[in-house]
């Protein structure tokens, strides 16, 4: 049997200000690109319209840094008021290299500069913002997965919010999913049996990323200005648990 799965990037979608309704945005841009949710439907959403709705831009001005943002800014050849921020979104620092600083989010994924970025948002270098990761991806996920529901009918569409990230082991960045609703994120398939009859024994995918990094390929990284996709036809098995079980224990993470 021949599987299909189709990514539709929805055009014409909006500039998105704090406060905005995001379910509604993407209601009735879905209706203007003639589409309509069906069941087993997938979107995927840049963390940064989530975050603009949320409102969580930070002014650099408004950032006293402390002794630690001080001293690892010298390192990382960064605005000591961002790497305060940085700190503040951060369980840990993990490295630091010029350019770059990885932590461990509060959230619990590794990430370069805590996720917080100065792309595609309104700036000024005299009056410099930046833009924080949504306060918890997962319960913004619920929640437009939720309102969504409401809007379209019933429909129990899952929902996936994703970002690009680095990897320690390859160059570039690919999509990753930060949070989850309606999906289970892994598919473990630990115990079922290949096409020549092997017992899997470590077989699990991480769906949720690999759907991530499908729909951010046909966002774009720049311009393009396609921050919702449409995915249809991944057949995902339902859960509620949100995307924590992506995160790999720190005694099984050989980089740390």
């Amino acid at each position: 049997m021949s599987v299909r799965l189709e990514l539709i990037a929805l055009a014409g979608f909006p500039q998105v200000a704090p406060g905005d309704d995001l379910a509604a945005l993407i209601a009735g841009n879905l209706a203007e690109n003639e589409l309509t949710l069906q069941a087993g439907d997938v979107l995927v959403l840049a963390q940064k319209i989530v975050s603009k709705a949320e409102g969580r831009y930070r002014r650099l001005a408004d950032v006293e840094p402390g002794p630690r943002a001080l001293e690892l800014a010298l390192q990382a050849d960064k605005d000591p008021r961002l790497v305060e921020l940085i700190l503040s979104e951060s369980r840990e620092v993990l490295r630091v290299r010029p350019g770059v600083i990885i932590v461990e989010h509060r959230q619990g994924y590794v990430h370069a500069n805590a996720g917080i970025d100065r792309s595609n948002i309104p700036d000024t270098a005299e009056d410099p913002q930046v833009l924080l990761l949504p306060e918890d991806c997962d319960a913004s996920a619920a929640t437009l997965r939720a309102a969504l529901a409401g809007l379209c009918g019933g429909i129990d569409v899952q929902v996936i919010i994703n970002d690009s990230a680095g990897r320690a082991w390859r160059n570039g960045t690919v999509g990753m999913a930060l949070g989850t609703a309606g999906l289970e994120p892994l598919f473990n398939q630990v115990g079922e049996y290949d096409l020549f009859g092997n017992l899997l024994q470590v077989t699990e995918a991480a769906v949720a990323d690999e759907l991530a990094a499908a729909a951010s390929l046909v966002m774009g990284q720049a311009a393009e200005g396609l921050p919702v996709v449409l995915v249809r036809g991944a057949r995902l098995r339902r859960a509620n648990d949100g995307s924590r079980s992506l995160l790999r224990p720190r005694t099984m993470d050989m980089f740390r």
